[in-house]
């Protein structure tokens, strides 16, 4: 099978066109023939930096898995030859990497394909959405009528908690840091945004809710200030982020006896912990997208698995407006 492997951790160019041995599934995997993955951030980090969470060399990388079932290995019956599916199932340390034709996966985390979105939005969803569900309906239990902020309401984690959010019955208000991004945010549903370069926390706290602080405050983006968030909560609120290996002072929190949730969602796959609940939770965001409450924002710009190196580079770059797909098999470059 074609694949993009690396031989070596560092910039984009690493990258290099490969055949290799299509592999064969294991008990409890299924063997899908890709038709789209996508790149993440942690894509281009575990690229860059490599260990301790990367594959070994030479690796594929590549989490997101979109495709047809092709064989079934011992013990699997969830799912069945033909059948269109979808995951975040590879491309860390012990498992094979999406950036190729085809990839051997534990069923446990798969999902049927949503039948409500193409194979490029279906190759958008996987860990951002487990991402967003774990932080917002698993750890803070998001319900109706919660007022929450999420911090990076147009980044590709961030515009699909604003729509989960939402259909949990949220209110929604979210950062962004220019009137374009404004613009996906409220088209994702947000109720409320905020341009962080024009207000403070303590502007916009006032503003939408009178000084009492939200509900839920998630960081969608690894990259803001905890400090925020922990101003932004209200007294006994909750704060969730997808990035915490930083120092930061928890006097705030203490203060207002905030609960923290750290959310890093290749967990389950990085220690075989209950694989089958990201299964069900793309279940569940299937039916989401069904109900037109879920759909990802994808970037236009095109790229296929030779020119992944360049996508790597788009994504580090800051280029994107949405996520960036990658087209496989024929299914999903005719779209």
């Amino acid at each position: 099978m074609h694949v993009q492997l690396i031989r070596e951790f560092g910039t984009p160019d690493v990258f290099e066109a490969a055949d290799i041995d299509t592999p064969t599934p294991g008990p409890g995997q299924i063997l899908v023939r890709q038709i789209a993955s996508s790149v993440n951030p942690v894509d281009t980090k575990l690229r860059a930096a490599g260990p301790p969470i990367a594959p070994a060399l030479p690796g594929v990388l590549g989490c997101d898995v979109a495709g047809v079932v092709e064989a079934l290995g011992e013990g699997v019956s969830r799912f069945a030859e033909g059948d269109a599916v979808y995951g975040c199932a590879g491309g860390v340390k012990g498992h094979g990497g999406a950036y190729g034709e085809f990839i051997a996966v534990d069923a446990a985390f798969m999902a049927t394909k949503p039948a409500a979105l193409d194979w490029r939005e279906t190759a958008a969803l996987p860990l951002v959405t487990i991402t967003a569900w774990e932080a917002l309906v698993d750890r803070c239990r998001v319900t109706p009528g919660d007022h929450v902020l999420i911090h990076g309401g147009a980044g590709g984690v961030g515009h699909i908690a604003i729509q989960i959010a939402k259909a949990q019955g949220a209110r929604v208000a979210t950062t962004v840091s220019s009137a374009q991004k404004a613009d996906i945010a409220t088209r994702m549903g947000a109720d409320e945004t905020i341009n962080y370069n024009d207000e403070s926390v303590a502007d916009y706290v006032e503003r939408l809710t009178n000084g009492r602080g939200f509900d839920v405050v998630f960081d969608a983006t690894g990259g803001s200030d905890i400090a925020k968030s922990f101003e932004a909560a209200r007294v006994n609120g909750q704060v969730a982020t997808i990035v915490s290996q930083y120092e930061a002072d928890l006097t705030p929190m203490h203060v207002k006896s905030l609960t923290m949730h750290t959310i890093f969602m290749l967990t389950s796959m990085l220690n075989g912990t209950h694989p089958q609940h990201h299964g069900e939770i793309l279940t569940k965001a299937a039916a989401l997208a069904a109900n037109d409450q879920l759909k990802p924002l994808l970037d236009e710009r095109r790229f296929n698995l030779d020119d992944i190196a360049a996508a790597h580079g788009h994504l580090e770059a800051g280029a994107a407006v949405g996520k960036i797909v990658i087209d496989i098999a024929d299914e999903a470059r005719q779209i």
